[in-house]
């Protein structure tokens, strides 16, 4: 398939990137920095050089145009402010999701992050600062604006991300509890939910557990079947 990646000289972007060339699909990567264009071509990644802050939904839909997938991964990363929160985490992920649905890419992952529930109707975690919380907030007003889009969307939520080596054992529902999850595998389930339609419309959360992750992304395939029939 032809995938697009939003953020894909990130930490789970390239390794999701990697994933993908490696079993022969295309991908096109979203950098906006042009000197990382070299590293994706080093995993098999075809760079386009798109600052998506700035960008508008025709210049995102021309490159997303024949794709079967697109596959939002990016962030304002650490050391970043509340604004770049917004216009980032929210703001990029929102024109990503216009620019699909304009150039009729159904398939859509959203890569956000467990704890955006405590931030729900404007509420405010103790012992979590500002930043955080505006990233929190980013991310849950980013999936509120998918979820009512005309779109085969999956949004993946992840427990505190590790740069460990994957074990490629997960725990993968609707709620699970609080934990971390390496990069490897949260990269490893975005490219198994690729190949699991109907995971459309779940919102799952993912943190490091003791079931295979072909096997969680196909038990959750199979309970959101069950739900749509």
């Amino acid at each position: 398939m032809r995938v697009v990646v939003a953020g894909a000289h990130g930490k789970v972007g390239i390794r999701l990137g990697t994933l993908l060339a490696r079993r022969g699909d295309e991908v096109v990567g979203i950098i906006r920095n042009p000197a990382h264009a070299a590293d994706l071509e080093a995993i098999g990644v075809r760079p386009a050089v798109l600052d998506l802050e700035h960008a508008d939904a025709d210049e995102v839909s021309d490159l997303l145009a024949d794709s079967d997938a697109a596959v939002f991964s990016a962030g304002a990363g650490p050391g970043s402010g509340i604004a770049r929160k917004d216009t980032v985490d929210r703001g990029a992920a929102v024109l990503l999701a216009t620019a699909a649905e304009q150039a009729r890419v159904r398939r859509f992952l959203q890569v956000s992050s467990m704890g955006v529930e405590s931030v729900r109707d404007g509420a405010t975690p103790e012992g979590v600062d500002e930043v955080f919380v505006a990233y929190l907030r980013a991310k849950l007003a980013a999936e509120e604006d998918l979820r009512h889009r005309d779109l085969d969307w999956t949004i993946l939520r992840p427990g505190i991300l590790t740069d460990d080596p994957g074990t490629g054992l997960v725990r993968l529902a609707p709620r699970v509890d609080r934990g971390s999850v390496s990069r490897d595998d949260v990269a490893a389930v975005l490219a198994a939910l690729l190949d699991s339609p109907a995971t459309a419309g779940m919102v799952l959360e993912l943190v490091s557990g003791e079931e295979p992750i072909e096997d969680a992304v196909a038990r959750v395939a199979r309970e959101g079947s069950r739900r749509h029939q």
